[in-house]
């Protein structure tokens, strides 16, 4: 892909161009409104929908607490199947692993199952600098790829293309990439479909390399669990030479007992369905069945430094599923691409500053890229409580300092004197009702306007509430 993340800008500037993209904001309204209401069909089939969100809370919480330990113990048991197991502290030594290990068979092509980790560390480029092609085989990723585009949802990264501009895609690059599109492609889903099946088909059975990611991994099997809709990550575990894994640390649970919480609200909160259509398991390698080699990346890349925070940690629960992008007003209309990151609306706006940290403008800007209305927190199947986070890390933001941050502390600090002396207070007031018609519409200076460039400022009441009620109710 020619797009990155870096260099863009704060979520305001993002923001701001995206809600006039109108193609953009109809896509999004329809896909999240349709996909929001069959989650709430679905989820309402479920009397213990309750109990089994504060499962998974839990099952995350005692894993994260014991995450030490379960690590090593599923080393020890991918170990003991026949697998290898990878260390990466950062992308960059995820990536030099993976390449490594492509480099190692020979190979100059891979195929992946869609995997976020791999996109957070930019695998694909990486791989692409060592000579190295890899094809994501996922149909939306495919639809990413081809338009040399970026991932604008978690569940569904081309949701901001509609069918007319695929089918553009599909005709002007699928033949730069491999099997060209069919003559005379139109924009319906099912030759849309049979076009992406017919260009993958061959990859697959020509691919000796596999790379994916997993949505759990096992620590007392060993097992890594991958689940989707399409059956095209099926292919890519099953028939390569060759399987490499590259997983985020926090994606471990202690018992495979656990899958049956995560299997039932994983895809009612995804995808609206009561299981997915294609839930793959693999432990290790098998003679004669599978890859005859299997390499798991364990990948921190800022997640023990998340861990650390008691805030902030809960964010590490996440299971992926999208429903908070579903529900939230900001990420409706402002879409994917203006959260700066893989990882988009509100949890990506709690887990992006986490994982890089908020030096730059783009990841400062992320926690308050929000309303606090408080609906992802509602609808996630493990009760993230995204809005305290936001909360947490805008404090983070703030404490750095900065122009307007400054100027906030002074305001505060003021304000603060003023309130505390009844007559400064009411002296003030009256000044400000009785000269309210030169106010501007926002505070001047660089750091104000940042603050009300957002929002309106009040209209000032003709007199104060103080001198209405003394004429009023004494």
């Amino acid at each position: 892909m020619s797009g990155t993340f870096v260099g863009m800008p704060a979520f305001p500037k993002a923001a701001h161009d995206a809600v006039r993209d109108t193609t953009l904001r109809a896509n999004l309204r329809h896909a999240t409104r349709t996909i929001r209401d069959k989650r709430a069909v679905a989820v309402a089939e479920l009397t213990d929908w309750a109990a089994l969100r504060e499962a998974g809370k839990q099952i995350k919480d005692r894993t994260l607490h014991h995450l030490d330990a379960y690590l090593v113990q599923l080393e020890e048991a991918v170990t003991a199947a026949g697998g290898t197991v990878h260390w990466a502290a950062d992308a960059a030594e995820a990536n030099r692993i993976v390449a490594d290990l492509v480099k190692a068979t020979g190979e100059t092509e891979v195929v992946k199952v869609k995997s976020m980790a791999t996109q957070e560390i930019g695998l694909n480029e990486a791989l692409e600098a060592e000579g190295i092609r890899a094809y994501e085989t996922d149909l939306a990723e495919l639809i990413v790829q081809l338009g040399e585009d970026r991932p604008s949802h978690i569940l569904v990264p081309a949701i901001h293309r509609n069918r007319g501009e695929i089918r553009d895609i599909f005709a002007s690059e699928m033949g730069e990439w491999g099997r060209p599109a069919p003559d005379g492609l139109t924009d319906r889903p099912a030759e849309l479909a049979e076009a992406a099946r017919l260009h993958l088909r061959e990859k697959f059975l020509r691919a000796r390399v596999g790379v994916s990611g997993a949505n759990f991994m096992v620590a007392e099997t060993g097992t890594l669990v991958v689940v989707e809709s399409e059956g095209n990550g099926r292919m890519c575990l099953t028939l390569p030479e060759t399987l490499i894994s590259v997983v985020g640390i926090e994606k471990v649970v202690p018992t495979w007992r656990d899958l049956e919480v995560f299997l039932q609200t994983l895809p009612r909160s995804s995808t609206a369905e009561r299981m997915n259509p294609y839930t793959s398991m693999w432990t290790g390698t098998t003679d004669a069945d599978g890859p005859t080699a299997f390499h798991l990346v364990l990948l921190d890349n800022g997640r023990t430094d998340t861990l650390a925070d008691e805030v902030g940690r809960q964010a590490l629960r996440c299971i992926r599923c999208s429903a908070c992008l579903n529900v939230c007003p900001v990420y409706e209309r402002a879409g994917g691409h203006a959260y700066g990151s893989v990882y988009p609306g509100p949890i990506g706006a709690i887990l992006t500053p986490q994982l890089r940290g908020t030096r730059s403008e783009v990841d400062a800007s992320l926690p308050y890229a929000s309303s606090l209305c408080g609906a992802c927190y509602d609808v996630c199947p493990v009760a993230i409580d995204i809005p305290e986070v936001l909360v947490h890390l805008r404090e983070k933001v703030a404490e750095q300092g900065g122009p307007g941050h400054r100027l906030e502390k002074a305001a505060v600090k003021a304000a603060a004197w003023v309130l505390d002396h009844p007559a400064a207070l009411a002296a003030g007031e009256r000044i400000a009702s009785r000269t309210r018609a030169l106010h501007p519409r926002r505070l001047p200076g660089p750091g104000a306007s940042q603050w009300t460039e957002s929002r309106d400022l009040p209209e000032m009441p003709a007199e104060p509430f103080r001198d209405w009620w003394k004429r009023n109710r004494t």
